[in-house]
């Protein structure tokens, strides 16, 4: 199965950036009173007040994530070296909640290399990879890293909040409250519903 999405070429892997250089240049930027993204609508007082609490978050998930047993044995049928691409901004909520999972399930594997791309200087991907027409991360893109043929996606977050969010839309919840909301089910389901379908995109990918 070759890749679909022209976009993503040998060259923009080698442009992205690895976990650690993302987190730098996600701080970086938040010193100087910005996100990593150059769009004024997410460089308010606002979004950079999120952007401030998604950095705790992700602190505490980098140290309290556990993987589970089911998690665990899916990244032991990896047989092959993957690339795990990932669609991130620093404002983002759900990248927040999401990628520190991700980064233990990389270094638990072995096989995965992790890079990440920001959205917002990536348009023609992220434009590939719409949910529901919208630009929404993280997403996450699996990659045969032999010959870069796509295995699957996954994003921007579980299956249970995204129907959630729906129901949130369709009531007009105010924005605010949506963010709190959604933060607040990631609290309560403590990265159960992200760990249980990654496990399950993991073994579909490793047929």
């Amino acid at each position: 199965m070759k890749n679909q999405h022209s976009a993503i070429t040998p060259k923009l892997l080698a442009e992205a950036m690895t976990y650690q250089q993302y987190m730098a240049v996600s701080r970086e930027r938040f010193a100087d009173n910005l996100t990593t993204s150059e769009d004024p609508h997410f460089n308010t007082e606002q979004i950079l007040g999120f952007t401030k609490l998604n950095f705790s978050r992700m602190a505490r998930l980098e140290k309290t994530t556990e993987l589970t047993a089911e998690v665990t044995d899916a990244l032991q049928q990896i047989r092959e070296p993957w690339i795990w691409l990932v669609l991130a901004e620093s404002w983002c909520g759900d990248v927040a909640q999401i990628l520190p999972v991700l980064k233990h399930m990389v270094d638990m594997s072995g096989q995965i290399e992790l890079l990440l791309l920001l959205r917002d200087q990536n348009l023609p991907v992220i434009d590939a990879y719409l949910t529901n027409g919208a630009r929404a991360i993280p997403k996450l893109v699996c990659l045969r890293q032999s010959d870069l043929a796509e295995l699957g996606t996954w994003g921007p977050r579980p299956a249970a909040l995204q129907a959630e969010m729906a129901i949130w839309k369709a009531e007009n919840v105010p924005f605010d409250q949506v963010i709190e909301r959604a933060h607040g089910w990631y609290a309560k389901d403590r990265t159960q519903h992200t760990q249980t379908e990654l496990a399950a995109m993991i073994r579909t990918w490793s047929v």
